[in-house]
């Protein structure tokens, strides 16, 4: 007997995307002989998806490569109960028009990493309200909640966790989650086909539930992949920085602030993340991890992922403007800087000050922007030849600065020494 290898699978196993995966050799076979449809869900808890959902996003693109059929689920009935697993407490409930305008969002987000069109794997975009919302509640108990024991369902792992926090519990409605996506596998199996749901690793509970379900009420071979969720080699939270969570919308993260998020991956974690994040083959990605070693100085894998994700997420467009923006900074010339680059530093690029006045001394926006502690401080990095605003060195403490001569009337870049920048806004 042979052994059907899939050339798919074995790539996502070279590159550490698979975590646990349902029938292996089957489900080889299954990839194999036809194009399939998969399915991977995204509930709208926020305004826009962050960087832990671009692992999936790529995923379903990588299927679609492949040959298959991409659906992205997002979860416009799931969003409204919130799905516990491995969280510490209770979702807040969002009313549904909160939910129904974060659906809407996420659509246009997801369909930036699929394709759509007249071709047969073409793919779709659906909302599991559309047939969560048409069943009435004691149908679902009884062809839905019947399939279920309560026994099984308290053993899993991501419910037991809460069970066991005597100060926090799960509700109800939290733990009925797992039947509403179990029910969406199992509708999308007999509706339209589906055979392969994938997810993070804290979705296994609920893929399997959703396989099980499917072969209960329409006798369904069906079949769950899961992802490795990320975790950096430091132990801290991957996605997170001081300022917060890095997102896909740009009017939440902006490109440039993105850019420096992957510029800044640690020597530990960019070899692996080139594997997750990109499409650039694994051989050689080794190959620039080997290049990488032998060379002296800083790595070039930094750059190579940036520039990769940056495109990926934002675009061509967003992709120069990113880079234009960090060749600025670094060499100080930032009369290339458009107006629109500008309110990307603004945004959450540097610390920015408001000034509300249209002028202002040399001394004062050291001090107001925190470059200096005080003014005698300020006036020893003028003095010093420490100082630049726009790129034009200033040595004179008495100067002052007029918003006319600002960038685009409004800006100026502040810099102290060769790394430590401010943004001042001036008032119009």
């Amino acid at each position: 007997m042979t052994t059907t290898v899939n050339p798919l699978l074995e790539d996502l196993k070279a590159r550490g995307l698979v975590a646990q995966c349902t029938a292996d050799e089957e489900l080889a076979e299954h990839l194999s002989s036809g194009a399939r449809t998969l399915y991977c869900g995204f509930d709208p808890t926020a305004d826009s998806l962050h960087i832990g959902s671009l692992v999936p996003l790529l995923m379903l693109k990588r299927f679609q490569q492949a040959g298959h059929k991409p659906l992205a689920l997002v979860g416009g009935a799931t969003g409204l109960i919130g799905d516990p697993s491995f969280k510490a407490a209770e979702r807040k409930l969002n009313s549904d028009d909160v939910v129904t305008g974060w659906v809407e969002k996420l659509k246009k987000q997801v369909s930036q990493f699929i394709e759509f069109g007249e071709q047969d794997n073409a793919a779709k975009v659906i909302n599991n309200l559309d047939w969560i919302g048409k069943v009435n509640v004691i149908d679902f108990m009884r062809n839905v909640g019947k399939h279920f024991s309560v026994n099984a369902m308290i053993k899993k792992e991501s419910v037991k966790q809460r069970i066991d926090r005597d100060e926090s519990g799960i509700s109800f409605t939290e733990f009925s989650y797992m039947l509403l996506q179990s029910y969406d596998f199992a509708e999308l199996s007999d509706k339209q086909n589906t055979t392969l749901q994938i997810g993070g690793s804290d979705q296994w509970g609920n893929i399997t539930g959703g396989i099980d379900l499917a072969r209960r009420m329409y006798s369904n071979k069906v079949y769950g992949l899961t992802m490795p969720l990320v975790t950096k080699a430091d132990g801290t939270k991957f996605g997170k920085t001081e300022t917060g969570t890095i997102w896909l919308d740009p009017k939440r993260t902006s490109p440039y602030a993105f850019y420096q998020f992957w510029i800044n991956t640690a020597d530990a974690d960019v070899y692996s993340f080139l594997r997750y994040f990109t499409f650039i083959d694994v051989a050689e990605i080794a190959a620039i991890e080997e290049r990488d070693k032998a060379a002296q100085g800083r790595p070039e894998a930094q750059g190579i992922l940036a520039k990769e994700v940056t495109r990926l997420v934002h675009g061509e467009e967003g992709l120069a403007s990113a880079m234009r923006i960090t060749q600025a900074l670094f060499s100080g010339d930032l009369a290339s800087l458009s107006e629109s680059d500008l309110e990307q530093l603004a945004q959450d690029g540097l610390p920015t000050t408001q000034l509300e006045q249209s002028e202002a001394g040399l001394v004062e926006l050291l001090t107001a922007s925190e470059l200096a502690k005080s003014n005698k401080m300020a006036r020893e990095f003028i003095g010093n030849g420490a100082v630049s605003v726009n790129g034009e060195k200033l040595n004179d403490p008495q100067l002052t600065l007029q918003a006319s001569d600002a960038l685009y009337g409004k800006y100026s870049v502040v810099k102290r020494g060769k790394k430590l920048f401010s943004l001042i806004i001036w008032a119009k």
